[in-house]
């Protein structure tokens, strides 16, 4: 794409959460950028003013930005520049139609959120977060040969749905427990990363389910994946099989896992996504055998800061008349 001299050199940029300090210092000095105050997800009307008033919206998860939204936007609006790698939450044909780009950051998540997804898959098995509740309880007698038992991680067979950076990352991580490595993926890693890893891939994501005893999904949510993990797939799963779900809520329905864990269908879950973030489902509060977080994967302050590096990049790569480097949509000529 030749370069464009006719966008702005200082554009006007609506930020809708607080980002890191020196990310919003850095902002402030190359734009003229409207930063969040109050730190809370934009409503409807907020981000319909927001859009018909900027060059540059930088969302994130918590922005929908549908249709009805894009369609608000002015003629001014030309680059969306999301904080984070997930789009799911952009109507990204929407903003197509319209014209405007739409830029991400991927990749600088990938080692925090496999970390995290790391910690859960040995926390459920191990009922570490049970285990810190019965300290605080005062209730703990001390230790005895038959309380709070776990199962052991290592030798169980971990079921990874989605082979990206995350998915490598995890396996990496889970292969040094003495997990054994199995897959689904849209395409299938190539024959030596295979032998590296010691991964064994299926095509069908039933039987992967079907043989798991730990099953962490890393997977965009499209119109695809949601629901992948239905009432269905999650019946066919062992009994002591557990489910990890660091991605996105909507991939599993919340409800049937739900039913699945009170009803013992399922030994477990460890889950730092839901279905209507932030509101979460109350019976999974009332639940024993589920870790939950409130959406920590990407929560370390070394990503979040190059998550807003990525960010002013993106943006000033568009200023300057050039793709973004993190550009979302293809097709652009």
């Amino acid at each position: 794409m030749a370069a464009d001299s006719s966008r702005p050199k200082r554009p006007r940029v609506i930020v809708t959460r607080q980002l890191m300090p020196h990310v919003e210092g850095r902002m402030a000095e190359l734009f003229d950028v409207a930063l969040s105050a109050h730190d809370q997800a934009f409503s409807t009307e907020e981000l319909k003013a927001a859009v018909a008033d900027c060059d540059v919206l930088v969302p994130t998860v918590t922005d929908r930005i549908d249709a009805e939204i894009i369609d608000a936007a002015g003629e001014r609006l030309k680059l969306i520049a999301n904080f984070g790698a997930g789009v799911d939450h952009i109507d990204l044909a929407a903003a197509r139609a319209r014209g405007i780009m739409v830029s991400n950051t991927p990749g600088v998540f990938t080692e925090d959120t496999a970390d995290m997804t790391m910690a859960l898959i040995l926390s459920v098995p191990r009922r570490l977060a049970e285990g810190e509740k019965l300290m605080r309880s005062g209730r703990w007698q001390g230790w005895a040969p038959s309380t709070m038992l776990g199962h052991r991680v290592g030798g169980k067979l971990l079921g990874i749905i989605g082979m990206g950076r995350i998915g490598l990352a995890v396996a990496q991580r889970a292969r040094a427990f003495g997990l054994s490595i199995h897959y689904h993926n849209r395409k299938r890693l190539p024959p030596q990363l295979e032998e590296e890893l010691g991964a064994s891939y299926h095509a069908s994501i039933d039987t992967l389910l079907r043989i798991s005893d730990v099953v962490t999904i890393h997977c965009p949510h499209t119109s695809e994946t949601h629901e992948m993990v239905n009432a269905a797939r999650i019946a066919a799963m062992k009994r002591t099989a557990y489910l990890i779900n660091t991605a996105r809520g909507e991939i599993v329905d919340e409800k049937a896992l739900i039913a699945a864990l009170k009803s013992g269908r399922l030994a477990g879950a460890g889950l730092d996504v839901y279905t209507h973030e932030p509101a979460v489902d109350p019976e999974l509060l009332r639940l024993d055998n589920v870790v939950l977080l409130p959406h920590l994967g990407s929560a370390t302050i070394e990503g979040r800061e190059a998550s807003g590096e990525k960010v002013i990049a993106n943006i000033r790569a568009w200023c300057d008349g050039h793709r973004p480097p993190d550009q979302v949509l293809e097709g652009w000529t």
